[in-house]
């Protein structure tokens, strides 16, 4: 039974320098050599090599829910349980593998301003990136998958559509999805991002029962929303915020964009949003965190 269609994107040297203090031979006959001490154990109190720092505790793996009925991949939308107030802003990084010639015109489908102001507000958040991104500014990928603040996720390789109709983009075979998702990690991996987590959120947020059958080898998550921003082709801020603040209750999981040229007023957005939320006595948190919590 198809599942429907959702949507609405890381010693100083100390020399020790031996002088040698040299005098001038004098007429007398040498004096006998000195006799070799014997050799001593050394003491205990100093023989022992100092105690170093304890090794830092691996960080724990990012959770992940375990495969739905049929070994079908499971689907996280938001924390459905607990009171803490805590809400995930989440930003598709979105480009389709076709899209290089109109960023080679200079249309801009990052948004660096976006980043800054969130590490300047201080807000943790998941960057769902597509592979092609990563190829086309693999500096902001290294920068943003290497900032303890963020993390990034799988936005599929080449933004087509994991399920159709979905909004007219191109679609994926069956046969080609988890390769797809393979390819956007290898991507990651070769910006030289490390702040990876193992969760997909389909193109569109279009998929079906036979997407998330065909996603299962790829051992992923995958991660929706509850909290549509409508930022995509926005332009109105306030209108993008007002539906943030109205639709956030505790453990709630905000789709937004990282994309300049869809969502151009995002980053305004933001400036109104995270305040208002704060003063609210809500704090942010990336989706690892959001799914650590009761489920």
């Amino acid at each position: 039974m198809n599942t429907s269609v959702r949507n609405l994107a890381a010693l100083g040297l100390l020399g020790a320098v031996l002088v040698g203090c040299g005098r001038e031979a004098v007429d007398t006959p040498p004096a006998p050599p000195a006799k070799e001490p014997a050799a001593t154990a050394p003491s205990p109190r100093t023989s022992a090599p100092a105690a170093g720092p304890k090794p830092a505790r691996p960080p724990a793996a990012p959770p992940t829910m375990a495969p739905g009925p049929g070994g079908l991949t499971p689907v996280y939308t938001h924390r459905a349980k607990g009171t803490e107030k805590v809400v995930a802003l989440t930003f598709d990084a979105d480009m389709t593998a076709d899209q290089g010639p109109r960023a080679a015109q200079g249309e801009r489908f990052d948004n660096p301003r976006l980043i800054e102001t969130l590490r300047r507000l201080g807000v943790d958040a998941t960057v769902f990136m597509t592979g092609r991104w990563a190829e086309e500014y693999p500096d902001q990928a290294k920068s943003i998958g290497r900032d303890p603040r963020f993390e990034i996720a799988n936005h599929s390789y080449s933004h087509y559509a994991f399920a159709s109709p979905c909004y007219g983009l191109p679609t994926v075979s069956a046969p080609d999805m988890a390769d797809d998702v393979q390819r956007a990690f290898d991507a990651f991996r070769d910006a030289g991002a490390v702040n990876v987590v193992p969760y997909f959120r389909f193109p569109g947020g279009c998929y079906d029962d036979a997407s998330l059958r065909a996603l299962a080898p790829a051992g992923v998550t995958a991660v929706q929303w509850d909290v549509v921003s409508g930022d995509a082709f926005a332009q109105d801020a306030d209108a993008v915020a007002e539906q943030v603040l109205d639709g956030v209750k505790p453990g709630s999981l905000v789709v937004m964009h990282c994309t300049r040229s869809a969502a151009p007023v995002t980053e305004q957005a933001i400036r109104r949003i995270v305040p208002e939320l704060r003063a609210r006595g809500y704090r942010f948190v990336k989706v690892s965190e959001l799914m650590r919590g009761p489920l």
